[in-house]
């Protein structure tokens, strides 16, 4: 008789559970399924480092059901910043796959203000780039193979000593973020790629003569000095002043003309400038 009695509790258990799962639990399911929500979905192909544009952005109503909580859904949260990694079309955008500023591997090219451009010459050989050893920040000599058709192999003096501020693979990727951007490199090949530019950081009149060597493809570098950014800056500050002996400006009207203080004579070139700059 008792277990009779519990056999029919039960069951009314089960009924009363199966009653509240229908005209309860269900109807607020569905009704979370069916809710909608307005998001931001990408529309074209966003390489990483590269700036989001509104051309490349689609808002678009979707089931908020399974959405993650901190999805992008205004415009103006996306428009100007960079992504992180590759977005493809169809992706939503997540804060966590924006930046402020641009890919590390492209940093260097945010922080030119007018001084100096940064131009890239290319490897035409694996010992031309250093067996594929230059990093950033390195600084190097250019050597130049019968220069200027003179039948000489030298080093100009205006490209004595020269910034590398970057080193880049045949498939765009800098070869000093491959090791971060494993992914990347993956799909070409499992060795790290080879370089095949180096990005130095010169002056205009610098810049001219790279070209040149650029087209007559004669054109080797040799390294002088890798270590801390100061003992660096060092060799650089005494190619500039070379730079500005080679290259005066005209000469300064009087203050009386202008208004303005006369330009000042260009200092004397060192004598022994890797001694100057620390010998490091």
């Amino acid at each position: 008789m008792s277990f009779l009695k519990n056999r029919t509790v039960l069951g009314v258990i089960c009924i009363v559970l199966a009653l509240i799962i229908c005209f309860g639990l269900t109807p607020l399911f569905n009704q979370s399924v069916s809710q909608k929500t307005t998001v931001i979905r990408v529309v074209k192909d966003i390489k990483a480092g590269g700036e989001i544009t509104k051309d490349m952005l689609q808002s678009v109503e979707v089931g908020g059901y399974n959405l993650p909580e901190d999805v992008i859904k205004q415009q103006d949260a996306v428009l100007g910043k960079y992504a992180v990694a590759d977005l493809a079309p169809g992706d939503y955008i997540l804060p966590a796959k924006l930046s402020d500023t641009p890919a590390s591997e492209n940093a260097y090219l945010y922080n030119l203000n007018g001084d100096k451009q940064a131009i890239s010459v290319s490897i035409k050989n694996f010992a031309g780039g250093l067996s594929g050893k230059l990093i950033s920040g390195d600084i190097v000599s250019v050597i130049a193979p019968d220069y200027k058709k003179q039948g000489l192999t030298v080093i100009p003096p205006e490209l004595t000593y020269v910034e590398v501020i970057g080193v880049t693979a045949s498939s765009g990727y800098d070869t000093d973020q491959q090791d971060a951007n494993t992914d990347s490199s993956a799909k070409d090949n499992s060795e790290k790629q080879l370089p095949a530019t180096v990005t130095l950081l010169v002056s205009p009149e610098q810049a001219k003569i790279l070209a040149e060597l650029e087209a007559d493809a004669k054109l080797h570098l040799s390294l002088v000095y890798r270590g801390s950014k100061e003992a660096a800056a060092k060799f650089t500050e005494l190619q500039d002043k070379v730079i500005k002996i080679l290259y005066p400006k005209p000469a300064a009207q009087t203050s009386s003309q202008t208004g303005q203080p006369p330009i000042q004579e260009a200092p004397a070139v060192p004598e022994n400038p890797v001694q100057e700059a620390g010998g490091e």
